[in-house]
Order: structure tokens, then sequence, then C-alpha cells
């Protein structure tokens, strides 16, 4: 049973705030890297995704809604992605990596210390682009949960990149928040299962540095400007509930 498990989700191909985390003294030493999904579609995919295979088999991989479509793409299942970087994410990604990002299982199970069993997914644990939020009523949440078997005391999820935990109908639900496209403030969100319980953690870097470099490196049309939003998190914590609230929560 790992003593301790870093969890990472939504990265999207911000490879300066991944570096960042992977950098950091806890990840380093955890006995397991979760990856809860949605790690390429931004703007150096290839790239990230090279950085992450490097954790070897610390890295336990779970598949989110962004990395299946750019599979969907690339393999001429769908023509378009709603989100504009999305189809020139999945064209820079080798045909390795395409078969990376499409074997990742929907869900991962893990027992950690201090948490007992734990279930990693991507938005919930029944479908990968599923939304739901920390205020979300009881009714709601027991749909979510429900089929989860009873030996499941903690879920960890990702998908809406706001970090939270919340104790319900019984269990512990956890989300980290996004590693590369976060809401509210800037900073690489993350969190760190183990004895201790459940830490949420925010590793600062450089963030105009990670802009300029993203700019010059990625050859995505608008990368500067794309950097410059979801680096900085220019979309407040407030802003993202609001666009969420026309969904189910």
């Amino acid at each position: 049973m790992p003593e301790t498990v870093a969890v990472l989700s939504d990265v999207h191909g911000v490879l300066p705030a991944l570096e960042a985390v992977l950098a950091e003294p806890d990840v380093r030493a955890a006995d397991a890297v979760v990856l809860t999904g949605d790690l390429a579609a931004g703007p150096l995919p290839d790239r990230t995704l090279d950085a992450l295979t490097a954790l070897g088999g610390r890295a336990v991989w779970v598949g989110g809604n962004a990395d299946r479509e750019l599979v969907e793409y690339r393999r001429g299942d769908r023509a378009g992605i709603p989100d504009p970087i999305a189809p020139w994410a999945a064209e820079q990604l080798r045909a390795e990596q395409v078969e990376l990002l499409a074997s990742l299982p929907a869900g991962a199970a893990l027992p950690v210390a201090g948490l007992g069993q734990v279930h990693f997914c991507h938005a919930t644990p029944r479908a990968d682009d599923e939304t739901v939020l920390v205020d979300a009523v009881a009714g709601r949440w027991a749909e979510v949960l429900d089929g989860l078997g009873p030996e499941v005391e903690t879920v960890v999820l990702g998908h809406t990149h706001l970090p939270f935990v919340r104790l319900t109908h019984g269990r512990l639900v956890v989300n980290p928040g996004s590693v590369g496209m976060p809401y509210g403030r800037p900073g690489a969100h993350w969190a760190l299962l183990g004895p201790g319980g459940v830490a949420l953690r925010r590793t600062p870097y450089d963030y105009g540095a990670a802009c300029a470099r993203i700019a010059a490196e990625s050859g995505y049309p608008d990368a500067a400007a794309w950097a410059d939003e979801f680096v900085w998190a220019r979309n407040s914590a407030e802003d993202a509930l609001a666009a969420f609230g026309g969904r189910p929560a």
C-alpha cells in the first residue's frame, strides 16, 4: 500500500507548470503519481506527455475527456473539438502517444495509507465529461457516486479545475484542481494523499517566463494569448462556477 500519492490533474500541455510540480520534493518522494486526465490538450502536448512518461512505473494513468477527444480527432472519428487548441494539439502527437492516450482507463483503484481504497477518475466515476461541483446537492452526489463498491472510501476526480475536499455519503471526495489551467489564482494545483489525509497543494512558478516560453516554443498560432489567459488564471473561480452553472451540478 502506497504511503503517499501525488495527484496531478488537467495538465493541458502546460509543460512549465508540470515541471514545477514534478520538482516538488513531496512529488519526487511520493510512492505513486496518479494522473487524472486531460493531460495533453494544450500548447506543448507532445513534450508534456514525454515528461509524464518519464515517471515510469510510479505513474498511474487515467484518461480524461480531452484525451479521448484528441484520439478521436486523430483517428478521424470526429470532425472537430470545441476547444480551439485541441485539434492543433492532436496533430502534434506522435503515433505512439495517440496510442498511449487511447489506452488510458476511465478509472483506477489504489489503496492509500490513511484514506482506504481510493477510486481515481477524471470527471465522475461514471463519465469522463460529467460535471459535478463541490456545492452540488446531496441527491446529485448520490447519483454520481452510485455504482461504487462499499469498499471505496475516497474518490479523487478532476475536470472542473476547481480544487476542493468534501465529505458526502460517507466518502471523501477530492478535486486537486488543475496543474496547467487553474481558475481563481495562478499556480500549479495538485494534491498529496497519505497517512495525514489530503493536502491540497499549489506550486508557484515564474508565470511570465512560462508565458514567454510557451509563446516561443509552441507552434500554436495563438499560443501567447492562450498562455496569458490560462497561465495567469485570468478566469476567476466565480467565472468558472457561473459557466458550469448551465450544466447539471
